[in-house]
């Protein structure tokens, strides 16, 4: 913990910079060499990096089709590599090793668990610069957020080891004089995990971890946009000792949907686990209600922070430039609507801008930098949308809002904007990317009805120092996690979900082996008896 907390004040320092000299606002646009920028990163392991196979059964494997999908760089748009299309027949095979692992699996006990999750955190600590890189290549995060990333990740792993021998039943008084009555606590079975891009290592060790913790076997959809960090993750579970067809690493871009379908409609796959946007969530839990599946679903948010008039601006202003702009804007908790009360509005807008104005935008892998890509085209498109519609309704664009081509397909400006109003884009949909809309607000009331006047419900951040509005605002925010002046809330020992229809389900924490169990009671009768003489 000691280790993620560093990287994590590391990363967080970085992005701030605010005990640097301000450079020049262009300085936000940081031109590199394409050259260099283009060309693969030099693992020290280059085993690391899986072309063309999946990891089922404890074997690397081509899909059966023989077909493949290219993955490209964000940053420059150069093909990186090509993976496996795995189709229904291929992810049937996963389940079915899958299957056959769980039965064996279940059986090891927690301790023997507990090591296997050890030796797989060491070992992604040992190679933590490459898994970075690779983080870096495909999602074009900069270096000082991917190492965070992996920091972030492997503690999951380090965390669920420890918890792998402390699975606990209860011994419950019985209603019956003669009957005795407990629980055990058994692993669900085989899982089906689909994770998403923008954190291609941590959302598959924070749901592998639990899993394996409790004794159940996985099936991991990876993402179709950064396939190779999660591979690479799998290859380390073999180098762990990891039984084979616990753990199975499959890829796919156009059969995505079918290979959802399989996850959700087979009745061998117990547990689905997904995080991505609210409309597939409810796609699969739609697909799983034929074989009734134990689903956690943590889905689309629509952060509000809250900055009261009676905070700390200086702590206020760096806790937003930190949730704002972590990621470049692209995580589901990232401070989507950003409510300044009035008597402070203009100063903290100052200082929150003068603060993004250090940013420097580039490839990831050149020193300096701050802030890299947008995941694709998709991405920046609709952040240009929901910027444009701000201006044409009434925002003042203080700081960036445009994209910037001279340095590569996927790039945007920090961007700051003010004067916004609850009519906007912005504030009812999620930006996912690097742009902060500041929203004037007068009264307590007024601020919390508008932060709750959405049907999502993941995240929520308010700087106070007034120790009574503290715990009311917390307890009347409809979210499923509040940040009190703090703008980074993500720790593998703090329960992550959401509440509405941002999902159901919690994962890190001592609630997150509880998503892959089930509680089996046990009753004995006629155990009222006297001693006998």
């Amino acid at each position: 913990m000691a280790l993620l907390q560093k990287t994590l004040f590391s990363a967080s320092r970085a992005v701030v910079r605010s005990h640097f000299q301000r450079p020049a606002l262009p300085a936000i646009i940081h031109s590199f060499s394409r050259l260099s920028s283009s060309m693969a990163p030099k693992l020290k392991d280059p085993s690391l990096f899986k072309q063309d196979v999946c990891y089922v059964n404890g074997e690397w494997v081509k899909s059966k089709s023989g077909k493949t999908f290219e993955v490209h760089d964000p940053a420059t748009g150069a093909l990186i590599g090509t993976c496996p299309e795995f189709d229904t027949q291929d992810t049937e095979s996963a389940i079915e090793a899958a299957e056959e692992a769980f039965d064996k699996f279940r059986h090891f006990t927690g301790r023997e668990r507990s090591k296997l999750l050890r030796k797989w955190y060491d070992l992604m600590v040992e190679n933590a610069d490459d898994l970075a890189a690779l983080i870096t290549w495909e999602n074009g995060k900069p270096m000082a957020d991917a190492k965070g990333e992996v920091a972030y990740a492997a503690n999951f792993f380090e965390w669920f080891s420890e918890e792998a021998p402390r699975i606990y039943g209860d011994t419950i008084p019985s209603s019956t004089p003669g009957n005795r009555v407990f629980t055990i606590k058994e692993p669900v079975g085989v899982c089906g995990l689909i994770t998403p891009w923008n954190f291609p290592a941590a959302m598959i060790t924070r749901k592998v971890g639990p899993a394996l913790a409790v004794g159940c076997s996985v099936v991991c959809k990876a993402p179709s946009e950064t396939p190779y960090t999660p591979l690479a993750i799998a290859e380390l579970a073999h180098r762990a000792g990891i039984p084979k067809g616990v753990v199975n690493v499959i890829t796919a871009l156009h059969n995505t949907p079918e290979i959802g379908q399989v996850l959700t409609t087979n009745p061998v796959v117990r547990k689905i686990s997904f995080t991505g946007s609210t409309p597939v969530g409810k796609l699969l839990m739609k697909q799983c209600s034929g074989t009734l599946k134990k689903l956690s679903l943590e889905l689309g948010g629509n952060a509000p922070f809250i900055v009261f008039d009676d905070a700390d601006v200086d702590l206020a202003v760096a806790g937003a430039i930190a949730s704002k702009f972590r990621s470049s804007g692209q995580t589901c908790v990232c401070a989507n609507r950003i409510f300044v009360q009035r008597g402070i509005y203009d100063e903290f807008a100052a200082k929150f801008t003068a603060q993004a104005r250090d940013f420097r935008v580039g490839n990831g892998f050149d020193g300096g930098i701050t802030h890299g890509p947008l995941i694709h085209h998709r991405a920046i498109d609709k952040v240009e949308e929901h910027v444009r519609d701000a201006e044409n309704k009434g925002a003042k664009v203080v700081l960036g809002g445009h994209k910037l081509p001279d340095l590569g397909p996927n790039f945007y400006q920090p961007t700051v904007l003010t004067g916004m109003t609850t009519d906007m884009a912005m504030a009812h949909e999620e930006t996912f990317g690097p742009v902060a809309g500041l929203f004037p607000f007068g009264t307590e009331e007024e601020v919390v009805r508008i932060a709750n006047a959405t049907p999502v419900g993941l995240a929520g951040y308010f700087f106070s120092r007034d120790l009574q509005r503290v715990h009311r605002v917390a307890e009347h925010l409809e979210v499923g996690m509040v940040g009190v002046n703090t703008g980074l809330i993500s720790d593998p020992a703090s329960p992550f979900g959401g509440v509405k229809e941002s999902g159901f389900g919690r994962e890190g924490s001592l609630y997150g082996t509880g998503e892959y169990q089930i509680t089996k009671m046990i009753t004995y009768g006629g155990m009222g008896e006297p001693l006998q003489r």
